[in-house]
């Protein structure tokens, strides 16, 4: 695996454009991205560790939530495939179309990149490169042929979050801060919400209600305490922050001010296990695997959002101690009434 800085990314574009001026014209066809949702298998003369393939992060790769739990889909692919997937992380979103053609540019395969913030850029760039295939992880926005976009179903994460959060409380005031309003956060932020709610009502505790606000930030810790130290004051006993490293300024005022914390995306009970009594990580080394097989089998078609959640077992429960077996329990037999077809979780979407 090679992480590229932005300043040895910069040289090797300029090396690149410079070698292939008398070129200039020609496609790079030495592997094709799908052309639709009929996929063609890609050559199969290619090994795994022939496909150029480069995974963009907006954020460090140790902030223990979003982004680390990208790069752990990257590690597995390179260890259990034998691909040599590189890595870019810190791309600020001025540099998101600007790093797209970089790698277009030098003849990548796949180009995957962490989040929803990335649809717009895929969408602008895509088209002028028709021979790789574009991928936002969490990604919603698929026009194209070579747009294909892969998608946790996060909202059912948020509903394995709810149970936990539901028997944990005390009062059933509970804080939930998101990165931006974008609609897979609401949907996941309004199942969490609503469903939590219900289950802490379902114990007997009555008045229970949910506080959202979102940081627009991905990164700002300070920010991130400052709100949770807020909300905490307003009475809220239980906090939920899908948020990156904004997650870790909130854990710090949960901790501070004897609020419990449901993490969310990576295994955040590392952080603090008497703070963060609990987590729903995304096993997005299972997720990232079985995408970037269906790439190298042909199948990551364009056109379409490809989907995985509870059913393909991506969200995984962790617990501390602080946990009882009534808990797991009761978030046992959450997933299995899922699975059972007897919970529908978009009825809770805000319309």
């Amino acid at each position: 695996m090679k992480k590229i800085t932005s300043k040895a990314a910069a040289v090797l574009i300029i090396l690149t454009m410079i070698l292939s001026i008398s070129a200039c014209g020609g496609g790079n066809n030495a592997s094709t991205a799908n052309t639709g949702n009929n996929a063609q298998p890609n050559s199969s003369e290619k090994s795994a560790a022939d496909y150029k393939i480069v995974l963009l992060l907006p954020g460090p790769i140790n902030d223990q939530s979003w982004n680390a739990t990208n790069y752990a889909g990257l590690e597995a692919c390179n260890s259990t495939l034998g691909t040599n997937i590189e890595y870019v992380e810190n791309v600020q979103a001025s540099d998101f179309e600007s790093t797209f053609r970089e790698y277009a540019e030098r003849g990548y395969d796949l180009i995957l990149a962490a989040g929803s913030q990335f649809d717009e850029p895929v969408a602008t760039v895509a088209p002028n490169y028709p021979d790789t295939t574009f991928c936002a992880v969490n990604g919603t926005q698929c026009d194209g042929d070579n747009v294909a976009p892969i998608f946790p179903k996060e909202y059912e994460a948020s509903y394995i979050a709810s149970i936990i959060a539901g028997h944990v409380t005390e009062n059933g005031n509970f804080a939930t801060i998101g990165g931006f309003p974008n609609e897979p956060m609401e949907h996941l932020m309004d199942v969490y919400e609503k469903n939590a709610i219900a289950v802490a009502e379902s114990r007997g505790i009555t008045g229970g209600k949910a506080t959202r606000a979102y940081a627009n930030s991905w990164s700002d810790v300070a920010l991130g305490k400052q709100m949770a130290e807020q909300m905490i004051d307003n009475g809220a006993d239980t906090l939920f922050v899908y948020a990156n490293e904004v997650g870790l300024g909130s854990i710090e005022a949960a901790k501070s001010k004897g609020a419990k914390f449901i993490g969310f995306s990576s295994d955040q009970t590392t952080v603090d296990p008497d703070t963060v009594v609990a987590s729903v990580l995304f096993d997005f080394e299972v997720f990232y695997v079985w995408a970037v097989e269906q790439y190298m089998a042909g199948q990551l078609s364009g056109n379409m959002v490809h989907e995985a959640g509870i059913n393909e077992g991506i969200f995984v429960p962790v617990y501390t101690d602080n946990i009882t077996q009534e808990i797991k329990d009761a978030v046992d037999s959450g997933i299995e009434d899922f699975k059972a077809g007897k919970v529908d979780l978009t009825a809770l979407f805000e319309q």
